[in-house]
């Protein structure tokens, strides 16, 4: 007879926003999370309005945070070029320190119990999962619920495909005080990398950009970095010039990668950015988190309500609502990516999108997914 418990390995947004959704609906859920909360995290802290029905269900209520709420877009290449675009669906700014942490205090409040403890382990033998943590303890369970981020010392121990590419992908984050308009998110290129500005709560404006390393190594700091490179951008430029930061220093994390990962892993259900990480120019990643977190609770819920159906079936199912939901807004990120390294192929995109507007709202609507339906 089949339990009902699932094990959650990480506590970011998706593996905070599944364990919300399944204790809702009476499941015991252990979540084990390395990290304290609150704390700051790498990220672009954009969100689609896609998520608010789905919030709304869970009992989450956003506003609480007063997050900015967006509704226009600027890009720009790294000539400065610039064009404008509404955002069909609009979304809102908000810090991951605020969100993580009014997440974590929704979960404890339904029951969850979350273990502050770095997962070295998981095995599964004989439709059980063992896994073991860096203080010795160990857990058991039907279900374990990958949610442990882009990179992990677990994906090392699944020797997972994309562990062993080599990628050149470096992010730097910090919040600033400054002028930006609350209403708009900007993405703008620079040779080698793209940055994302908006406002989140308090009148704060985050940073983040992601760049190539090829492009970063020659560079002794990050300040040099940004005034060789980024500031090549003349709108960049005038941004970081009017903008003053708060953070004692920016935030990194480097060795990041855009490979397809696979959706299941010695039968993990990867949630997130553990499943699949999108480009930050298409400046939806978190909405994709919450999005696959709800898609891999209605299964898991379906899987221990009928007790006929087999890992195996619900292990398939979850890969293809994963696909037909991510799969190609994933694929057009990692385009949009190429392209925007190439100097070139950038300029001509540009001359495209300024004689065809139409065009960028194409491509927000292939990497923007639409209002999540609730279906339960």
């Amino acid at each position: 007879m089949k339990g009902n418990e699932v094990l959650i390995v990480g506590g970011g947004l998706a593996g905070l926003i599944a364990a919300i959704h399944l204790s809702k609906n009476g499941f015991h859920v252990i979540l084990i999370e390395k990290n304290e909360f609150p704390k700051h995290k790498v990220c672009g802290e954009y969100i689609s309005n896609e998520v608010l029905d789905y919030l709304s269900w869970l009992e989450i209520n956003i506003e609480e945070l007063k997050p900015t709420h967006i509704t226009e877009l600027q890009f720009s290449n790294f000539n400065g070029k610039t064009i404008h675009a509404k955002l069909p669906l609009g979304g809102f700014g908000i810090s991951r320190y605020a969100l993580d942490h009014f997440l974590y205090k929704k979960a404890i409040a339904n029951g969850c119990k979350i273990i502050l403890d770095t997962v070295d382990d998981i095995v599964f033998l004989d439709n059980q999962f063992t896994v073991s943590t860096s203080k010795g303890t160990i857990f058991t369970s039907e279900i374990v619920i990958g949610a442990f981020g882009k990179r992990s010392i677990i994906d090392q121990k699944l020797n997972r495909d994309f562990i062993q590419k080599k990628t050149n992908w470096l992010a730097v984050k910090a919040h600033y005080s400054g002028v930006f308009e609350n209403n708009l998110v900007g993405l703008h290129n620079f040779i080698g990398g793209y940055c994302g500005v908006s406002k989140v709560e308090n009148n704060t404006i985050n940073i983040c950009y992601l760049a190539n390393y090829k492009t970063f190594k020659k560079y002794k700091n990050i300040d040099n970095y940004q005034r060789e490179v980024v500031f090549k951008n003349p709108n960049l430029k005038l941004i970081f010039e009017k903008s003053n930061l708060i953070f004692e220093k920016p935030l990194t994390i480097s060795q990041i990668n855009f490979e397809q990962k696979q959706t299941v892993e010695n039968h993990i259900l990867m949630i997130g950015d553990t499943a699949g990480l999108i480009h930050p120019l298409c400046g939806n990643g978190m909405a994709m988190a919450i999005h696959s977190a709800k898609i891999v609770s209605e299964l898991v819920q379906d899987y221990f309500t009928n007790e006929s159906q087999t890992r195996l079936e619900l292990e398939t199912k979850y890969i293809e609502k994963w696909n037909f939901n991510f799969k190609k807004r994933l694929f057009i990120g990692r385009v949009l990516a190429k392209i925007l390294q190439s100097p070139r192929i950038s300029v001509l995109l540009m001359s495209l999108l300024i004689k065809f507007p139409i065009l960028l709202s194409k491509i927000i609507e292939k990497t923007h997914g639409k209002p999540i339906i609730i279906e339960q």
